[in-house]
């Protein structure tokens, strides 16, 4: 007989306090911006052991207004915005032409901790875009070259033989462009901030975007 998936469901434990932390979030002494929050709590999640703590879930809708998500890496975050970066003719490349707004998630479970991202997004100049993927890894660029992100797959004999090359041409281009390769930027206009908390009084701390600055609100778990 297979797994029974519900059964495993029951099994497993939320916030397991062998090896998750659940801090106290005191609101009353919250920074004024988003990012410096974001900035702090990182750290702390890096400093926790949390693996994997740059990556994140990037929701955007196509034409129709249909979701979709997946995980990606973030690139940095500052004034200007959160940033990642994909090709411009991926299907999440295509969303963003068709729908520039998105939302971002972060999870990190080791401190019972999540921020959520929303705003409109915008597409970096293509020589920024060029900078940072060249300052990232042999293996990055080789993934860029590849190319043709999200197009059907004959085979994965085809894709090796297309990612060996583009590892080839990366080891002795270092420098070689990837036009389609695109940095975008999600200025956010919400940003929450979710501390779990063991007796479920979860903490939700929303930052929003107004003409005055950024104003702050507690949202019921």
């Amino acid at each position: 007989m297979g797994t029974d998936l519900h059964e495993l469901l029951r099994s497993l434990r939320v916030w397991d306090p062998e090896v998750t932390a659940l801090p106290a979030f005191d609101t009353d002494t919250a920074p004024a911006t988003p990012l410096d929050l974001f900035t702090t709590w990182f750290a702390e999640a890096v400093a926790a052991g949390q693996t994997e703590p740059h990556t994140m879930s990037l929701a955007t809708a196509d034409e129709a207004g249909m979701p979709d998500v997946r995980t990606v890496m973030l690139h940095g975050a500052d004034a200007d915005g959160w940033a990642f970066a994909s090709h411009s003719h991926s299907r999440k490349g295509g969303h963003l032409a068709a729908r520039p707004y998105a939302a971002l998630g972060f999870y990190w479970p080791v401190l019972g901790r999540q921020v959520r991202v929303r705003g409109p997004v915008t597409a970096a100049p293509s020589e920024e875009g060029q900078a940072d993927l060249h300052a990232r890894s042999t293996g990055a660029l080789a993934a860029a070259l590849t190319g043709r992100q999200s197009q059907v797959l004959g085979s994965l004999g085809e894709l090796a033989q297309a990612s060996e090359a583009a590892w080839e041409q990366a080891q002795r281009e270092p420098g070689a462009p990837v036009p389609s390769w695109t940095l975008y930027r999600l200025r956010p206009d919400e940003v929450e901030f979710f501390q779990g908390d063991e007796r479920r009084r979860h903490v939700r701390l929303n930052y929003r975007r107004t003409e005055g600055g950024w104003a702050q609100e507690l949202l019921w778990p």
